[in-house]
């Protein structure tokens, strides 16, 4: 006898919990004037797992923290030899962050877990809901770290070992907050969802209500440092000068110029720069800066990179100063796994949802896990297009609906079991 209604038929996710489940939330690490700040593992961000934890475990959910302080909260299913969906995302922000990047995709899956409880339905395979350490990049690097580390692709002790801008390492806060766990991970998983907002303005401007995610563009961080000559700014001649901080403006310049030059597919970014002795009336003997370049093309991005140094190099040798160049972080494009974006097209479709097939923009956990297990990501829009920001804003109606796809696909492959 052949059974005609799925658990997808059946789940109903309660709009209005999820809201409030996601700004009682944003309370944690609150701004004065709106806005979030959860650096990772910040006693802030400790606030925020302890309530994470609490919340699974209200909900039933087995909580395992692993060796790189990712949270995992399972809900077993009817056959442990079928593997595990999961669901995953981040709750560590930005400094100036908003409600909704990173913690909708963990929030979400708490809501797809209560709707099924709701419902009261077993599924045949487990689903887990994932939070993952430093994702942002903010404090510790490179972005996606944790992870990353859980897929094996960056070895646990050069993670403990890294060491934040204030100094503090990161296996040492880690274990301050009390998240160094022992436990694993899931390590059979069937698939990987991940909801997270846009934060690019396309999804609004094109008026779509769901981004079906092909894929994340590569990611190549660099830190350049220029070494100059500190001199008096009123009475050393221009032409005399080895000015770091000259050099530093002729190679962002340049390299914007560099990344227009490729295509409009080439991003390029400097979002730091500190000058030293850092003072009105003196040439600057240091400057370090980053350059965040971005591609969907493993192939252009790589040509960037090249053409970057180029760049650094060619400005020393007019500057008189001379440089030195670190590699942050370099993520090659990821393609996701084309069932699942094929899935996650069709539910949202069968939902009466639009829909658009788009690539990321930012670097994402899914990126990650798509090297171990098949992954896809469903995007909502982003008021503006903002995100990293206080005013970050998704609409009550956006949330929903993607909860709604995330439930419906999360419920589907649950119940499908090994051949």
């Amino acid at each position: 006898m052949q059974c005609t209604t799925s658990i997808a038929d059946i789940i109903t996710i309660d709009a209005a919990r999820l809201i409030r489940s996601i700004q009682d939330f944003g309370r944690i690490g609150a701004l004065p004037n709106g806005g979030v700040c959860r650096l990772a593992l910040t006693d802030a961000e400790k606030a925020g797992r302890d309530e994470l934890v609490r919340r699974m475990q209200g909900l039933g959910l087995t909580v395992r923290i692993d060796s790189i302080g990712n949270i995992f909260g399972t809900r077993p299913g009817r056959d442990a030899s079928a593997g595990t969906v999961m669901i995953g995302s981040h709750i560590d922000t930005v400094s100036t962050g908003g409600l909704y990047d990173g913690t909708l995709g963990v929030l979400a899956g708490l809501e797809v877990i209560a709707a099924l409880d709701d419902a009261r339905l077993e599924t045949p395979r487990t689903i887990t809901v994932a939070a993952f350490t430093n994702e942002e990049g903010a404090r510790f690097q490179p972005d996606m770290l944790g992870s990353l580390v859980f897929v094996g692709g960056m070895a646990l002790q050069d993670a403990l070992n890294t060491t934040a801008g204030d100094g503090m390492r990161l296996g040492t806060e880690l274990k301050r907050i009390g998240y160094a766990g022992s436990e694993e991970g899931p390590q059979d998983i069937a698939a990987y969802f991940e909801l997270h907002i846009e934060q690019g303005p396309v999804l609004e401007a094109e008026n779509v209500q769901i981004g079906v995610v092909s894929g994340v563009q590569g990611i190549s961080w660099h830190e350049i440092t220029v070494h100059g000559r500190s001199a008096h700014a009123g009475t050393t001649p221009i032409a005399l000068r080895s000015d770091a901080g000259l050099a530093a403006c002729l190679i962002v310049q340049r390299a914007y110029e560099m990344a227009r030059a490729i295509g409009s597919d080439q991003l390029m970014t400097t979002g730091t720069m500190r000058l030293k002795p850092d003072l009105v009336n003196v040439v600057a003997e240091e400057a370090v800066f980053t350059v965040d370049l971005r591609n969907p093309s493993g192939d252009a991005l790589k040509q960037a990179d090249i053409n970057l140094l180029h760049i650094a190099e060619a400005v020393a040798a007019e500057t008189g100063t001379r440089v030195t160049c670190r590699t942050l972080a370099r993520f090659d494009p990821v393609i996701f796994d084309k069932r699942l974006v094929a899935s996650v097209e069709k539910t949202a479709q069968n939902l009466g949802y639009s829909t658009r097939r788009l690539h990321s923009g930012a670097g994402h956990d899914a990126q990650m896990i798509a090297r171990v297990a098949p992954a896809a990501m469903i995007f909502v829009p982003s008021a503006g297009g903002i995100s990293h920001n206080i005013r970050e804003f998704t609409s009550p109606d956006d949330l929903a609906r993607g909860t709604t796809v995330l439930a419906q696909l999360v419920s589907g492959q649950a119940e499908l079991m090994k051949e």
